[in-house]
């Protein structure tokens, strides 16, 4: 517990002691009863009376510390000095839970701010110097020792190790970086030393970019805090003119009514009408639900995007890297005459001088070595494939106008994807099927996703038109558009978006790169695995830090959680005000009723937001 903890609990104690004292002594003597009660009543209340004062002077009068304030003087006045004194003690009660409560949903978003490097080494003429992150520059190198925080953008040039992104991405496994591979700012060298080339400034690195995002979070408020925010401008100056209406008026018009006893009721009033529960429960809940939500490596810009979130119908989501892996790999090796691997073999040596991502997708099947010497000729036939002098055979690689150019009869492969035909020594000799994979969980999502509300789902892609409707088939796909140019998927979700109902939302899913366009565009737009791309993080309202699909399920989860929250307490906290104000205008009520509709309902409804703290993704 923190010292500002300690130190009100310790005076909450405190008043509490001297009340039970000054109740047990108030049948003897009344006047160390006083005593004793206005002594609690300071103990527990100083710091309330000065901030109102101060609020005062400032010109920020109708807040909770002016209402507490003149309702305990006021019952002072009247000579309802216990209640006086229990109606503060009870306040700084609520003012401890919400101080608390406060203080446990930073802890999510504090564990984030964690990844802020505190320094970096960097190698300066012969030497390493220990400087800011901030004072370093692009081509430098910089050293990280085991378990360090690597504190800007860059590529390994010398070292290997496991790195730990749980602070970025939520995933607990670490992953192994070797030379060559690009690493974040934010994540932890485990196990060994690196020597890093610095590719960002640190205001441009993903851990500048993250912090900036989360601590601008809370700016973008939602329709629900809007509300409440004007709900509060107009509420308590209303209730403050009521109040003295109450106080004033019916002593003069109703036959032996006394001022003593409307006073009474008009300060029951006041303390009652505090809207401390609304105030600070609601921001509360989205505030517990961002922080949730970073815990599970989703980073929201902002509560306005949860609560749209909340009331998602259509999604619509770009293919590769979305709903698929977003590489090339070999599918199926269909041979004729020749075993599998001799039939890869030919294919990979043919390929072996191209960078194309077909070539790559080859080589990483084979993973072999290969001797280059068996290589003797090797030609690029624009538009068709590759012609070859393997190991001494004419080797022909390529689409269906290659082996057509060279008269070769073969046997059409009708799988989805990209087929290379390969003929040997002018005999067709089998082909391979290469295509980008669905990700393993995109079926199980998307069948989570309809559970969760979302009514529609859409794909669009730049792909060939065969391609995508296969997978579309297979994902069981509402809609599919394919052959796409980003200019395209703007049309298209402009259309969507006009023909749409105002209460539904439409939530696109892109890479965040060739997506931006959309992502701007659509209701609420998740980047996926945007942890390294400006990109996803300037133009998404949501950035998933990993590639997994299954994180939209678990926001929307946190979303509707949240907005379930809300309105719980929104509800509530003014159903039971507005019987506790009637209550206590018409006499029925007492001061300590109204001490239970304030402080009570405010605790109660902090309490509730603080639920969404310990949600957990689902097993799926």
């Amino acid at each position: 517990m923190k010292s500002k903890h300690k130190y009100i609990l310790f005076r909450i104690i405190m008043a509490s002691i001297l009340l039970l004292l000054g109740f047990l002594l108030k049948l003897d003597r009344t006047i160390y009863n006083d005593i004793i009660f206005s002594i609690s009543y300071i103990i527990i209340g100083y710091d309330v009376i000065i901030k109102a004062f101060r609020n005062i002077i400032r010109g920020k009068i109708l807040d909770e510390n002016f209402l507490m304030s003149v309702a305990t003087i006021g019952a002072f006045l009247i000579d309802e000095i216990p209640e006086a004194v229990a109606v503060m003690l009870f306040y700084q009660v609520g003012e401890l839970f919400q101080s608390y409560a406060v203080e446990e949903s930073r802890k999510s978003i504090a564990n984030l701010m964690d990844i802020r490097p505190d320094f970096a080494n960097v190698y300066r003429n012969g030497n390493i110097d220990k400087v800011s992150p901030e004072e370093v520059k692009i081509g430098e190198i910089i050293l990280v020792k085991p378990g360090e925080k690597i504190p800007l953008d860059g590529i390994i040039i010398e070292g290997t190790s496991s790195i730990n992104a749980l602070a970025l991405t939520g995933e607990a496994i670490p992953q192994q970086a070797n030379i060559g591979d690009a690493v974040l700012s934010g994540t932890i060298a485990i196990d060994g030393i690196l020597k890093i080339e610095v590719n960002k400034r640190f205001e441009e690195s993903t851990v500048s970019k993250i912090l900036e995002l989360v601590e601008n979070a809370s700016d973008k408020k939602s329709k629900s805090e809007q509300f409440i925010t004007k709900f509060a401008r107009y509420y308590t100056p209303i209730v403050v003119i009521v109040a003295l209406l109450l106080a004033i008026f019916p002593p003069l018009i109703i036959p032996n009514a006394t001022h003593g006893e409307w006073v009474y009721r008009a300060l029951s009033f006041l303390v009652v009408s505090c809207p401390c529960a609304l105030v600070i429960s609601v921001p509360l809940s989205f505030f517990g639900g961002i922080g949730a939500s970073s815990r599970a490596g989703i980073l929201i810009k902002g509560s306005n995007y949860l609560e749209a979130l909340s009331s998602s119908e259509i999604l619509a989501c770009d293919k590769t890297g979305t709903l698929t892996e977003g590489v090339f790999k070999v599918q199926k090796i269909e041979p004729v005459a020749i075993p599998d691997n001799e039939l890869l073999k030919y294919a990979v040596y043919a390929e072996y001088y191209s960078l194309h991502p077909i070539s790559l997708s080859l080589k990483e099947a084979y993973n072999q070595e290969i001797d280059e010497s068996l290589i003797t000729k090797t030609y690029e036939i624009a538009g068709k494939g590759i012609e070859a002098i393997i190991d001494g055979h004419d080797v022909l690689v390529g689409n269906e106008k290659l082996m057509n150019g060279f008269k070769i009869k073969f046997t059409p492969n009708n799988n989805v994807g990209t087929i290379i035909y390969i003929a040997i020594d002018k005999k067709y000799s089998g082909s391979i099927v290469i295509a980008d994979k669905v990700k393993e969980d995109t079926y199980k999502t998307l069948t989570l996703l309809r559970k969760k509300g979302i009514q529609k789902i859409i794909m669009l892609t730049g792909d060939r038109q065969n391609i995508s409707e296969s997978i579309a088939s297979k994902l069981s796909i509402d809609e599919c558009y394919s052959e796409l140019l980003p200019q395209d998927k703007v049309n298209i979700v402009e259309s969507i978006l006009k023909k749409k109902s105002s209460p539904r939302k439409l939530l696109f899913v892109g890479d965040g790169i060739n997506d931006a366009p959309v992502l701007a565009l659509a209701d609420v737009g998740i980047a996926m695995g945007g942890i390294g791309s400006d990109a996803a993080i300037e133009a998404a309202d949501i950035v998933i830090m990993t590639d997994e699909l299954s994180k939209i399920a678990t926001a929307i989860t946190i979303a509707k959680k949240t907005m379930r929250i809300v309105k719980e307490n929104i509800t509530f906290a003014i159903t039971v005000k507005v019987g506790i104000l009637i209550l206590s205008a018409i006499g029925i009520a007492n001061m300590w009723s109204a001490v239970f509709a304030d402080v009570g309902v405010t605790v109660l409804a902090v309490l509730n937001a603080l639920r969404i703290l310990r949600f957990k993704s689902e097993k799926r």
